[in-house]
């Protein structure tokens, strides 16, 4: 079978005020400590199993060791699995999801030693409105979005309140279901706006100063790149030429791309010798004791504090575990 199980995810539940959440998460066997975390959201009516079958990022998981949680939307009056993105036919209801996500991603940082730090969010058309969702309203936990077929809605578009954040938007010129014009009479959905009024905001929201356009060979995708921004938050847009509403078959490879550029990484050569070994181990415990004063690169395991868990941190990377 091509070990195809040992692609298969695991199903948890995560209880948020009052209600179980499922998700599914998959933990490469190449994790190590303070591992990113990426969560990958389904479109409405989808699922959690779903994107994880057509989105193959699993498998870029596995080359790039990182941890992925696809969380499974509730479900709406009408018996659809969704996101509270603001869709006018979801006025009345209340689920917040943006409070869930947030809450499941300290709960899997925690509980897997995964990294506060390198925390990403992507997503399909309401999984992709969810990631903006989530820029928007918990910028200081996800580190870079990569919407795939979405836009801004309501309270997101009109009131976003974000720091400076990077940004990929994949988005077909044909697409039937999100517009790349957008709709300001839009009275299903609600109106939205186009795909480059969202991509304006973002640009100019991290104050980007330059610009380029490049063809992706074999990709029949325009990018736009938008750099020299604050802090290096680069806005890319992938244009696919003629394309639908569907995921890119290189959408997985490029998000991860895009995040990866993004990836803080502690330097665990403490006393900056150029090699890891015991002299580190020896350092590290004479900051703790306050014997000698710390420095940043000391919180290896970036949770704001250096202590005892700094030194299992090391013990691990010295050992090669």
């Amino acid at each position: 079978f091509n070990n195809y199980c040992d692609y298969l995810p695991s199903q948890y539940t995560f209880t948020y005020e009052g209600i179980d959440r499922n998700y599914l998460l998959y933990l490469p066997e190449t994790l190590t400590s303070n591992a990113p975390l990426l969560f990958l959201m389904h479109g409405f009516t989808g699922s959690a199993d779903g994107i994880f079958s057509y989105s193959s990022m699993q498998s870029i998981a596995d080359e790039n060791g990182f941890a992925v949680c696809y969380p499974d939307g509730t479900i709406d009056q009408n018996g659809n699995r969704f996101w509270n993105v603001g869709y006018n036919f979801h006025q009345n209801q209340t689920v917040d999801d943006v409070g869930f996500i947030s809450s499941l991603a300290e709960y899997l940082q925690n509980e897997y030693n995964l990294s506060e730090e390198n925390t990403f969010a992507s997503g399909m058309s309401n999984g992709a409105e969810m990631s903006y969702m989530l820029a928007c309203f918990a910028s200081d936990k996800f580190k870079a979005i990569a919407p795939v077929a979405g836009t801004m809605f309501g309270q997101s578009w009109e009131n976003c309140n974000s720091e400076p954040k990077p940004v990929l938007e994949i988005h077909g010129t044909n697409d039937n279901v999100t517009l790349w014009d957008g709709d300001p009479n839009d009275t299903y959905w609600g109106p939205y706006p186009g795909t480059e009024d969202v991509i304006n905001y973002w640009v100019e929201l991290n104050n980007c100063s330059s610009n380029e356009n490049s063809l992706l060979p074999n990709m029949n995708t325009i990018k736009h790149r938008y750099y020299d921004c604050i802090d290096d938050t680069e806005v890319w847009l992938y244009e696919v030429v003629n394309g639908g509403h569907d995921w890119p078959s290189y959408s997985s490879q490029e998000i991860w791309n895009f995040f990866n550029q993004y990836i803080e990484e502690s330097n665990p050569d403490i006393n900056l010798d150029g090699q890891v070994n015991v002299s580190d181990i020896v350092i590290l415990v004479s900051m703790i004791l306050g014997n000698i004063d710390a420095t940043e690169n000391a919180d290896l395991n970036s949770d704001g504090n250096i202590n005892v868990q700094d030194i299992v941190f090391l013990i691990n990377i010295i050992l090669g575990n």
